[in-house]
């Protein structure tokens, strides 16, 4: 019975990988040359794919679970309609996939890269992530960056510091995504090596200037879905919340990608297909490239530095430096009854205690927190309050 189980699961991989060569673009990364660090011998009867693999780990990995409390712009707002990280990741897959589709792109490695690319946000979004670079800083530690706690979190500190053993490409990917940078054109930086990755991982943190560039068209296509996922998503909420009015926004940007979210994706979708057919590169056309700059600068300028969500931003700092400075501390006298022991620690690999220093772990510890556990290791009196918005 198993030889004749082992038989079909290696139909159904040649089977797979037949269909890869016939649908795929030529430029699509296969999943055959997906590249792991640690060679599993059981994967050779596993009938799925190599980046499909990667989906079900990520998937079922403890950071992606804790997507589920974590900020995407506005923190400390009760409102159910208002975007938190979870959905984003999934509006990302989504819109890359369909991208992917009339590419002819590897739509696994789109969905691994897609679901991982925020897994290392800390608690309350970019505030938070500013707030705990500073103290990484201090340290000695580097800059703190999401996409490189990401790829830390996926590769030395899930399943008890052993990591999830994902291919090169799906990492480089999660590495490269860089939403927040404007690019009009991306064309992969192929050829790359796991040695490349810590390299590139060790720069980030040194330069935060550093240029990242995936090595593959599918982390190109994530890198670009993910702008085109918040930018008409984070108006919508702002509106909600009575920021900022649907008539306030940029003219010349509303005539070419439309002025609700909707409109905003579908424009900005095709026009990437339209201009990366059969490309070596994903890129937008300069008009819709310059109307998509505006709608960011605008969005900069009047939801992301707007007053209204900084109310408690240095609240919030405050806490960051109080727990940061109480973990450290902790570490140092060994203070075993401490959360950062029991709650993390515990039955962590001797790898990984061994490879990272105090403030490391302190940096691991915390970025992995939810907004609500955050507050909850926080005394009571010094906890902001929710705001209520309709």
């Amino acid at each position: 019975m198993k030889i004749s189980q082992d038989k079909s699961f290696e139909q159904i991989k040649s089977a797979l990988k037949q269909r890869e060569r016939m649908a795929m673009s030529p430029l699509a990364t296969r999943s055959k040359d997906g590249l792991r660090r640690l060679h599993e011998e059981k994967l050779e009867m596993d009938y799925r794919q190599a980046f499909s693999l990667d989906v079900d780990r990520i998937l079922h990995s403890l950071a992606y679970t804790r997507y589920i409390d974590k900020t995407q712009v506005f923190y400390l707002t009760q409102n159910d309609h208002i975007t938190h990280r979870v959905l984003h990741v999934q509006l990302v897959s989504k819109i890359a996939r369909t991208i992917g589709r009339f590419l002819g792109l590897n739509e696994d490695l789109i969905e691994a890269i897609s679901l991982g690319h925020d897994i290392g946000h800390a608690p309350f979004g970019h505030d938070g992530e500013s707030f705990l670079s500073k103290l990484c800083r201090d340290c000695g530690i580097g800059y703190f960056y999401h996409n490189v706690q990401s790829v830390q979190f996926l590769d030395k500190v899930e399943r008890k510091g052993t990591g999830r053993n994902l291919c090169l490409q799906t990492l480089d990917g999660i590495l490269c995504h860089d939403g927040e940078i404007h690019n009009r054109a991306l064309e992969p930086e192929r050829g790359k090596t796991f040695q490349d990755l810590e390299k590139e991982i060790s720069k980030k943190k040194t330069d935060p200037e550093t240029k990242l560039i995936p090595m593959t068209l599918e982390g190109c296509v994530v890198r670009m879905a993910d702008t085109v996922s918040y930018i008409g998503r984070d108006i919508e909420d702002a509106i909600r919340l009575q920021m900022i009015r649907r008539s306030d926004l940029p003219v010349e940007a509303v005539k070419l990608l439309g002025n609700t979210n909707g409109t905003i994706i579908y424009n900005l979708v095709t026009d990437i297909i339209k201009n990366s057919f059969q490309n070596l590169h994903i890129s937008f056309s300069l008009d819709v490239s310059d109307a998509l700059k505006r709608l960011k600068d605008f969005n900069i300028e009047n939801i992301y530095l707007n007053p209204k969500i900084k109310n408690f931003t240095d609240q919030i700092r405050r806490l960051f430096e109080m727990l940061f400075v109480t973990y450290l501390s902790d570490i140092e006298k060994e203070n075993r009854s401490s959360v950062i022991f029991t709650n993390f620690l515990e039955n962590m690999s001797e790898d990984y205690i061994e490879n990272h220093c105090g403030a490391e772990i302190v940096r691991d510890f915390i970025a992995g927190m939810t907004d609500q556990y955050f507050l909850r290791q926080c005394p009571e009196k010094m906890r902001p309050e929710f705001q209520v918005c309709s």
